[in-house]
């Protein structure tokens, strides 16, 4: 097995055996995401979007695909993609942290990322310290779950869901892998964080601003406003002065006649007054 290569690889026992939870992990995961375009990044030799609905489903690889790209510089829009999968492509790239900001540019603001990666902290982790480096996957570099989820938690995404799979030992028979059988349902129970595979769903947030105007327009107040002591006397002051002078102006405007009789009216009620009260004081 020196020198295989990933599709290679893929077509043993034990690469067979990891596609196989990994493909079942996905189709659970992207058939309730809905959207228009959705990219997969390395493996272009698996449709592991199969389970997805969206109209424009693209494959990317830097030695195959649909588009020929480096997967730390795409050739996408950005903000244009509304699923992006990732299955493992970090631990196999010089500069992993340079195809995550890719990831974040392309997809949508609410998009959603889907990515697999192998786990150090299990059996297979081990074995990779053994292992002859010029095999796949034990080239690569495995990346622990905790580290992925700071990447992503720095890039504004939010976690929606993830899981451990692949429990068995690294086995190169069938004959083996079926005798391990029983880790797998074990493993979720009793170790869940040793699997040899972590699946990670993450979705975009971005914080929306909301633009706040000044108020041009000011409200009217009825708050009284309190003057000094010798500042309300002179306002009373002026204010008496000001109604004599307006009264002094409107009975001069009068005509003369009219003087005379609202006088008259005056002194003829004033009369009976006295009049009506005089029996009594007798």
């Amino acid at each position: 097995m020196s020198g295989l290569s990933a599709a290679a690889w893929l077509q043993t026992p034990l690469g067979q055996y990891l596609l196989a939870r990994e493909q079942a992990y996905i189709d659970r995961t992207v058939a309730d995401i809905f959207g228009y375009n959705a990219l997969q990044i390395g493996l272009p030799e698996i449709d592991l979007l199969r389970a997805n609905r969206m109209p424009l489903r693209l494959t990317a690889a830097r030695g195959g695909g649909q588009v020929r790209a480096d997967a730390a510089e795409l050739p996408v829009v950005s903000a244009s993609v509304d699923l992006v999968l990732l299955p493992h492509v970090l631990e196999f790239s010089d500069n992993p942290h340079q195809i995550l900001r890719e990831v974040e540019r392309v997809l949508v603001p609410d998009g959603h990322l889907v990515l697999t990666c192998f786990n150090p902290m299990s059996l297979w982790g081990v074995w990779h310290s053994f292992a002859k480096r010029g095999n796949y996957p034990w080239h690569g570099r495995f990346i622990h779950l905790l580290r992925v989820r700071d990447w992503l938690a720095l890039l504004g995404f939010e976690m929606a869901g993830g899981a451990m799979g692949c429990y068995v030992p690294p086995c190169t028979s069938q004959k083996w892998l079926d005798r391990f059988s029983f880790m797998e349902s074990a493993g979720d129970r009793w170790w869940p964080f040793s699997g040899a595979v972590t699946f990670l769903h993450a979705i975009k947030r971005v914080r929306g601003m909301r633009v706040i105007t000044p108020r041009w327009a000011r409200r009217r107040t009825n708050r009284k406003i309190s003057l000094p002591r010798g500042s309300r006397e002179n306002h009373h002051e002026r204010h008496g002065a000001h109604r004599k002078n307006l009264y002094r102006r409107r009975v001069q405007g009068q005509s003369r006649h009219r003087r005379l009789g609202r006088a008259a009216r005056n002194g003829r009620q004033g009369k009976r007054i006295v009049r009506r009260r005089t029996p009594h004081h007798q």
